[in-house]
């Protein structure tokens, strides 16, 4: 298949209003994203919207982190984020990721869905360079950090 989709779910005993900002303000990411401890080095920019539709976040750092950029195509608050993802390095990639939230009481169930088109070595080497291992555990990270720094209700 040329395409993808990783999805991971996890519940956040936080209301939904507590877990969305972290999403939706790319400044809060620093908290809970999986790939901050990556390159303590990395440069980041913001730009556009303070938060939400229009947001922007650009990053370069080393090997590891490379370079790209993320920009919030579309929010509807307490519900979903939805952000296209383009890396530049280490190589060029373009993903829509999405992010799910489901208000159950005073917990959120939150789905973190990236799907794109695998990049040709990805293609070429199939299962041995699967996106679903090249991004699934860090998306596990990235959901237990947000569980962790997510403030209580």
């Amino acid at each position: 298949m040329a395409t993808y989709t990783v999805e991971r779910t996890r519940t956040i005993d936080t209301p939904v209003d507590r877990v969305y900002p972290l999403i939706a303000d790319f400044t809060q990411w620093t908290r809970w994203s999986p790939w901050e401890d990556v390159d303590p080095e990395l440069h980041r920019a913001y730009s556009g919207s303070a938060a939400g539709e229009g947001a922007v976040y650009a990053w370069s750092g080393n090997r590891r982190a490379g370079a790209g950029r993320m920009q919030i195509a579309a929010a509807q608050e307490n519900q979903q984020v939805d952000i296209d993802l383009d890396f530049e390095k280490p190589f060029r990639s373009h993903a829509r990721t999405s992010f799910l939230l489901r208000a159950d009481g005073d917990r959120t169930q939150v789905t973190w869905r990236m799907t794109g088109a695998k990049p040709p070595l990805m293609r070429v080497l199939g299962p041995l360079m699967s996106m679903e291992k090249f991004v699934g555990k860090d998306m596990d990270k990235g959901l237990d950090r947000m569980a962790l720094v997510a403030p209580q209700g």
